[in-house]
């Protein structure tokens, strides 16, 4: 298998896997926390009587 980022190859049992390193997990996280990796799709609406953010967390 190959690093999803830097594409070096990768053990099953590499103590970062499926990444190569730390250095590239990180990278990926940071890609999803900004925003970069996006799952496709119509924005979600809220539904009737819920407020726009309103995660139902009981708060």
């Amino acid at each position: 298998m190959k690093c999803p980022i830097c594409r070096k190859p990768v053990e099953w049992d590499a103590p970062e896997f499926p990444f190569c390193s730390e250095r590239c997990r990180l990278i990926d996280l940071g890609n999803w926390a900004s925003g970069r990796y996006v799952i496709p799709g119509p924005p979600a609406t809220p539904e009737p009587g819920e407020k726009a953010g309103d995660g139902n967390d009981g708060e």
